[in-house]
């Protein structure tokens, strides 16, 4: 058997990463084969929880786990790490402002970028989960100059997973027959949940979501609005935000890319841009992706029609809007 990897989750005695350490500690972000040593990050006053959560991993006895460091120290959490799962991050509270939920996390991923850039290993794979997640990572990115960019990511999966199920259920098939729906840009009410590259396999043959479906209306206007809102109807309903969802979407995500994805298929992922498809660069922006040898590559070629770019730059400018003012945050501090 290989030898353990290390792999930190952020915020391990939250909500999100009571779901997704079951997940990681059983096999399948990683491989069956592959054994894991734990570290488990959160605040001091969480410590007590946390024990309790380290008792649980204990008691489910998974065989590829193989030890559990919990801690509230990020230089003994990030040291030699190969994944990251950032989870924890400031929560948006009623009545604060975006600029001040910027300047919480700007705070947090700053201090978390330089101890990833101190102690993790420099090919460590950086999932940012956290929100403002695509703002969150680029800062986490910044502070931690000696590990490359492209290695720091963030999670809209979440969004493509929620996408791929609406477009199951309206053409009537098990969701694992929808692929290639791709997220652009921001994980915000701005993104564009976009089904014309979409793919639904029938009678093991593969034909267009959009050929499927024969609704373009449904297409530009319910689809996309029921994925936007998504997030804010699951806390209407459970008066808590998504969980277990996000939970299997960051597995998913870190999977993809430590596993590579299908002949034919793409993923999306929030990663540096390089200014595809009209994206303004240097932001961290969803594109559709494929995998091989962890490494992503943004696929390019794809045929972008006049709403699909309105839409694209729409969100781009909202990234563009949310580095400006972390960046000023990152400066009044120095």
């Amino acid at each position: 058997m290989a030898e353990p990897i290390k792999v930190v989750v952020t915020g391990a005695a939250g909500q999100i990463a009571y779901s997704l350490l079951y997940m990681i500690s059983k096999g399948d972000v990683f491989g069956q084969d592959q054994p894991l040593v734990l570290h488990l990050l959160d605040i001091p006053p969480m410590m007590g929880v946390l024990e309790g959560v380290v008792m649980e991993l204990m008691d489910c006895a998974l065989p590829l786990l193989r030890s559990v460091v919990p801690t509230a120290d990020p230089e003994v959490a990030f040291k030699d790490v190969s994944a990251a799962f950032l989870v924890g991050a400031m929560p948006r509270k009623q009545g604060m402002e975006r600029r001040d939920l910027l300047a919480a996390n700007v705070k947090i991923f700053q201090v978390q970028g330089e101890a990833l850039d101190r102690n993790a290993k420099k090919d460590v794979k950086v999932l940012v989960v956290g929100n403002p997640a695509n703002t969150n990572a680029m800062v986490c990115s910044r502070f931690a100059p000696s590990i490359p960019k492209e290695n720091f990511s963030a999670m809209t999966r979440l969004d493509q997973n929620r996408a791929q199920a609406q477009v199951a259920a309206k053409v009537g098939v098990p969701v694992g027959d929808i692929s290639n729906v791709i997220i652009w840009g921001n994980h915000s009410s701005t993104q564009y949940p976009d089904a014309t590259h979409a793919l639904v396999n029938k009678n093991g043959s593969e034909t267009n979501a959009a050929a499927e479906v024969k609704d373009d209306c449904w297409f530009k206007n319910v689809f996309v609005e029921t994925v936007q809102k998504r997030g804010a109807s699951v806390i209407a309903a459970r008066k808590m935000s998504s969980a277990m969802s996000a939970a299997k979407a960051a597995a998913d995500h870190m999977k993809d890319w430590f596993m590579g994805t299908p002949k034919g298929k793409f993923v999306s992922m929030g990663v540096m841009s390089d200014g595809s498809y009209g994206a303004p660069k240097d932001v961290i922006f969803s594109f559709p992706v494929t995998i091989e040898n962890c490494k992503w590559k943004i696929v390019q070629g794809l045929e972008i029609d006049d709403f699909s770019q309105k839409m694209i730059n729409n969100t781009g400018k909202e990234l563009e809007e949310e580095r400006t003012e972390a960046f000023n945050i990152i400066s009044n501090k120095l």
